[in-house]
């Protein structure tokens, strides 16, 4: 059974394999899952992976964002299924076919999460890109298409934000993934009325976010294990209210 400490996600954004074990091992017992990124992967690959899933019960989520053709896609997806991660990451870029060769490839050992349009990306980019100015001028349009498209694809989720949390889950079904990066525990400043992209914990869980990936609020606290917990329970709370 899913419990709150199982919504956090704690992304391992250290260069070394050493700094990692170190986060995994204060970790391991109050958090749901670790996300190992592009650059630790590369760093310290395969092994690193194997090593968190023996330490404690924390899951992984290997954040590897796969973009090639798809026959590339599916061999490399399949290779990451042998990994036995929860979840793995894939661009939903320009082709359908390309999210079914990862789906495929993932022969349902992991659950393949797409990755529709990046923080990091500007209007003004997507505009230079190429993209239709419907499209380019409102993100949340462009994002909700490529969702689509992944849900289409047989894909189980994608990485949002808060702000679209609700309207994925209203268009593509509650049984649809959402893992939404950008949150800040309640102390953090941000109010029921905060229009950023940023949210609380308790926001995204009423929202319908089924995990969340939390970093800097838990590693840069004077003891993170103890703002782990405080957040795992305001996300109980908010599971109590809205369960």
């Amino acid at each position: 059974m899913k419990t709150a400490k199982d919504y956090i996600v704690f992304p391992l954004d250290v260069p070394s394999s050493s700094q990692a074990k170190s986060l995994v091992h204060l970790l391991a017992n109050d958090v749901g899952m670790f996300k190992v990124g592009l650059e630790l992967f590369i760093r310290s690959g395969p092994e690193l992976v194997r090593w968190i899933q023996q330490v404690g019960p924390a899951r992984v989520f290997l954040d590897l964002k796969l973009h090639d053709i798809p026959a590339t896609v599916q061999r490399a997806m399949a290779q990451v299924a042998e990994l036995g991660v929860y979840f793995a990451t894939v661009h939903c870029g320009e082709s359908r076919t390309m999210l079914e060769a990862a789906v495929k490839g993932a022969g349902g050992r992991v659950n393949v999460l797409g990755v529709t349009v990046l923080t990091s990306t500007s209007p003004a980019e997507l505009a230079e890109a190429g993209y239709r100015e419907r499209y380019s001028r409102d993100l949340q349009q462009l994002v909700m298409k490529k969702a689509a498209m992944a849900r289409d694809a047989g894909c189980a989720g994608i990485v949002c934000s808060g702000q679209e949390v609700h309207s994925i889950k209203t268009a593509l079904g509650d049984g649809f993934q959402a893992v939404t990066p950008g949150i800040r525990p309640v102390d953090g400043g941000v109010t029921a009325d905060d229009q950023s992209r940023v949210v609380t914990p308790a926001m995204a869980v009423r929202r319908g976010s089924d995990y969340l990936v939390i970093g800097r609020p838990i590693r840069d606290a004077a003891d993170p294990r103890e703002a782990a917990r405080d957040i795992t329970a305001e996300i109980q709370g908010a599971l109590t209210v809205h369960p």
